[in-house]
C-alpha cells in the first residue's frame, strides 16, 4: 500500500471516530444533562397557552347604579402575523370576511393598519402582535360562519367577549370623569415583561384617563391561562391545565348620578342660551361635600358619548374629540382648564386683607374708581357704593376697596422696586387657599392653575420679551381686527420694556381675580368649601371603594385634609356670614329671586371675568345650606356674561334638584348622601 494512501486512511479513521465521540457527548447531553429541559419544550410542542380574559370591574355611583360595565358580545378579530404568512398576505382571507361582515375588503384593512404619523383613523393603536378587533357587533350566523370554517379563515378569531359599555343612569353621562379605554401599546408591553395578552380584553386594553387610567390595576383583574393539548395539525384535544381568571374589582364612587345628571343639564341650558347669543361657550361644574372632599358630581362642556372608542375609532370622530374647533370635549374643564375667577376669588383677598391688619369691622370707601398710579381702574359698569364694611363689600362685589388695598401693599412693598422679603400678603393667603397647586384629585392630567408674583413675571418676560419686542415694531398686520391689533401693540411695547416688573396694575387685578390669575374649577370649590367647613382644605375624591365581584370590601378611600387656611375662625364666620347675604340682597339675589332660602339658604359669591376679544366668564361659587354647609357647587360659563346672569341659574338648578324644591324627589333624600357603601350584586 501507498505511505501517503495509508496515512490518509489513519486520518479518516481518526476523524470518524472523533465524530463518533461528539455525536456520543451530544446524545448524553441531550438525554441525560438536558434531558428535563428537552422533555418540556417537546410537551409544549404538543401544546398551547390561551389566556383568558379577565372581566373588567364596573364603575358604579354612591348608590351602585352603574356609570361603566361590562355587555357581552361575540368579538372577530385578525391575527395579522398569520395572515402575512400566507402567499397572498391574507388578502383571500380578507375579502371572504369583509363578505361575512357585510362591509369591505378596504375597511377591514384600515381596521388592522397599525397606527403612525400620518395614518388616519381608524388604525390599529395596539401592539402588531395582538389579535386586532374588526367588528365587536357580530351576530350568531355571521360568528358561526367563521367558526365552522376555519380552514377558509386561517387567522380570523370570533370569540365571546366583555365590551366596556355606558348605561347613562339618571340621564348621567360623567364622560371626563369616567374616561376611556385604549389597547396596550408595544411600548408599553415591553415594560411589562410577562404580561399575557389576548387581543379585544379587558387584558388588553388599559384606561387611558379618568378613573378608568386612575384604577386600571384594581379594574382590570388578572388573567387566566388555559393549557391545551394539540395534535399535529394544531387541532385541540384535549385540556392539560387550567389557572382561572381573577375578575377586576368593581370602584364604587362618590358621583351621585342623579346630581350628576341635574349639573349636566343646568350647564347644557346655559350653554344653549349663550350659544343663541353668538357666543362660542365652554363650561364646568363641580359638587362637593365640604366636610369629606368627596366628589359628589363632575361635568364639562363640550362633552362627548365615551362609547365612541368601543370598537376604534373613525378619523372624523377622532378629530372631533380633540379639534380645536368642536372645542377640545375629551379635556375636562372642571380640573384641567384654567380660567380667571374673577371676584369669586375676593374671600382669600379679604382673608389676607385681615391678616395684613385690615380692621375685620372697618368701614371703607367704594368710589366708582380708583386711581393705581396713573391708571383708573372701575368698579362693573363704574358704579359706586360709598362707604361700607367688608360684609357689604362681598355682598355688592366693590372691587375699588381691593384694589386700594393691593396698591397700598404694593407701596409698601418698594412697588417696582421691592424691598428685600417683601410680604405680598394676596399672593401667600392665595396659595394658602390652594390656588396655583393641583389639589390632589384622584384623576389624571389634573393642571395647577396660575398665581403669579414678581418671580414668576421675570420668568415669564425672560421666555416672551424676544417676541414682545419684535411685535412692539412690527405689530400685528396680520389682524383684521384694527382695534384688537392696536391692543396687542400697546400690550408688547409695554412688556418689552418694562414686562419683568411686577407693577401696581399687576397687584391690582391680582386682588379681584384678575390679570395672570388662572384657576380650575375644581380649586375654586375646594376653597370655598373650606370657608364652609371652617378652615379645612380637603383632598377631592372621586373613588369611595374598591370592592370585589362577591361584594366584599378590598379598601375604602378615606378623606385627606392636606391644609387649613392660615385665618381666624372669627374671619372665617364673617365670609362665610357676608357670603349668605349674596343670594338674598346681592349680586345674585335676581337669580335666586323666589327660591326657598328658608328651606335651604345658599351662600355664594358671583364672578364675572372680563376676557379680551370674548365675552365675560361667568362664575358663582357657592355652599349651603349657608348656617351648616353640606355642600359646595360651582359652575363657570365662559363667552357668556355676568355670574349672576348665567352660572348663579345653573347653580341654583343644581341645589334645586339635590334637594327637590320643583316638585320634583329629590336627587338626594332629605338632603343627605348616603352613609353605606351600596349592594354589589354578583
Amino acid at each position: 500500500m501507498n505511505p501517503r494512501s495509508h496515512t490518509r486512511l489513519i486520518v479518516l479513521h481518526v476523524l470518524v471516530g472523533v465524530l463518533l465521540l461528539v455525536l456520543a457527548g451530544r446524545m448524553w447531553t441531550i438525554q441525560v444533562a438536558q434531558g428535563a429541559h428537552y422533555q418540556e419544550v417537546a410537551a409544549e410542542n404538543r401544546t398551547r397557552d390561551i389566556v383568558v380574559p379577565a372581566v373588567r370591574g364596573s364603575i358604579l355611583d354612591d348608590m351602585g347604579r352603574p356609570l361603566v360595565r361590562n355587555r357581552t358580545a361575540l368579538v372577530v378579530s385578525v391575527d395579522s402575523t398569520m395572515l402575512s404568512r400566507q402567499k397572498d398576505k391574507g388578502a383571500a382571507v380578507l375579502a371572504r370576511l369583509a363578505k361575512v361582515l357585510g362591509t369591505s375588503t378596504e375597511k377591514v384593512r384600515q381596521k388592522i393598519r397599525l397606527c403612525a404619523p400620518g395614518v388616519p383613523r381608524p388604525c390599529w393603536p395596539g401592539s402588531p402582535y395582538q389579535p386586532i378587533p374588526v367588528d365587536d357587533r357580530v351576530d350568531a350566523k355571521q360568528g358561526i360562519q367563521i367558526l365552522e370554517r376555519q380552514e377558509e379563515f386561517p387567522g380570523i378569531i370570533a370569540q365571546v367577549q366583555a365590551i366596556r359599555e355606558y348605561p347613562r343612569p339618571e340621564g348621567a353621562s360623567a364622560a371626563q370623569a369616567l374616561g376611556y379605554l385604549q389597547p396596550i401599546t408595544q411600548s408599553e408591553l415591553d415594560l411589562r415583561k410577562g404580561l399575557k395578552v389576548t387581543g379585544y380584553s379587558g387584558v388588553d386594553l388599559i384606561g387611558r384617563d379618568g378613573l378608568e387610567a386612575e384604577y386600571d390595576v384594581d379594574l382590570r383583574g388578572v388573567p387566566g391561562v388555559r393549557k391545551v393539548n394539540v395534535d399535529s395539525r394544531g387541532r385541540v384535544t384535549g385540556i392539560a391545565s387550567e389557572q382561572d381568571a381573577v375578575p377586576g374589582a368593581h370602584l364604587v364612587t362618590s358621583i351621585d348620578a342623579k346630581v350628576q345628571s341635574a349639573v349636566e343639564k343646568a350647564l347644557a341650558k346655559q350653554v344653549d342660551r349663550v350659544k343663541k347669543q353668538g357666543g362660542k361657550p365652554s363650561a364646568a361644574s363641580v359638587v362637593m361635600d365640604v366636610n369629606t372632599g368627596k366628589i359628589i358630581a363632575l361635568a364639562s362642556y363640550p362633552t362627548y358619548d365615551p362609547s365612541i372608542w368601543t370598537g376604534g375609532i373613525s378619523q372624523d370622530e377622532y378629530e372631533t374629540l380633540l379639534g380645536k374647533k368642536r372645542g377640545e370635549p375629551l379635556i375636562s374643564r372642571a380640573i384641567s382648564g384654567q380660567f380667571a375667577p374673577g371676584s369669586t376669588f375676593k374671600i382669600s383677598s379679604v382673608a389676607a386683607a385681615v391678616g395684613d391688619d385690615y380692621p375685620l369691622n372697618g368701614t371703607y370707601d367704594c368710589p366708582g374708581s380708583y386711581n393705581v398710579g396713573s391708571r383708573a381702574f372701575r368698579n362693573f359698569e363704574g358704579q359706586g357704593h360709598g362707604p361700607m364694611n367688608l360684609h357689604r363689600a362681598l355682598v355688592v362685589s366693590c372691587d375699588t376697596i381691593f384694589y386700594k388695598f393691593a396698591y397700598d401693599e404694593w407701596i409698601r412693598d418698594g412697588s417696582t422696586r421691592p424691598v428685600k422679603n417683601p410680604k405680598d400678603p394676596m399672593v401667600q393667603m392665595a396659595r394658602a387657599f390652594g390656588f396655583g397647586s393641583r389639589t390632589g384629585i384622584d384623576l389624571p392630567n389634573e393642571v395647577s392653575g396660575r398665581i403669579p408674583d414678581r418671580s414668576w413675571k421675570k420668568d415669564y418676560w425672560d421666555a416672551t420679551k424676544k417676541v414682545d419686542c419684535k411685535r412692539a415694531k412690527t405689530g400685528y398686520p396680520e389682524l383684521k381686527n384694527a382695534t384688537r391689533a392696536a391692543y396687542l401693540t400697546a400690550i408688547s411695547k409695554e412688556n418689552c420694556a418694562e414686562g419683568y416688573m411686577w407693577r401696581a396694575g399687576d397687584a391690582a387685578n391680582f386682588s379681584v381675580g384678575q390679570g395672570d390669575v388662572l384657576v380650575t374649577p375644581l380649586q375654586l370649590v375646594r376653597a370655598y368649601a373650606a370657608i364652609a367647613n371652617g378652615g379645612k382644605l380637603l383632598v377631592p375624591r372621586v373613588a369611595n371603594a374598591i370592592v370585589r365581584p362577591d361584594g366584599t370590601l378590598v379598601r375604602k378611600i378615606e378623606p385627606m385634609v392636606s391644609g387649613k387656611l392660615p385665618a381666624s375662625q372669627k374671619t372665617i364666620s364673617y365670609i362665610r356670614n357676608a357670603l349668605a347675604g349674596v343670594t338674598t340682597e346681592g349680586t345674585a339675589a335676581g337669580a335666586f329671586s323666589g327660591f326657598p332660602m328658608d328651606k335651604v339658604h345658599i351662600a355664594g359669591k358671583t364672578g364675572t371675568a372680563e376676557v379680551f376679544g370674548y365675552d365675560d366668564t361667568a362664575w358663582f361659587a357657592s355652599f349651603a345650606p349657608a348656617k351648616k354647609p353640606k355642600y359646595a357647587v360651582v359652575a363657570m360659563v365662559t363667552d357668556a356674561g355676568t355670574g349672576g346672569g348665567y352660572a348663579a341659574p345653573a347653580v341654583r338648578e343644581i341645589y334645586e334638584a339635590m334637594y327637590g324644591l320643583t316638585g320634583r324627589p329629590a336627587a338626594l333624600p332629605n338632603g343627605n348622601l348616603p352613609t353605606k357603601l351600596p349592594k354589589v350584586n354578583r
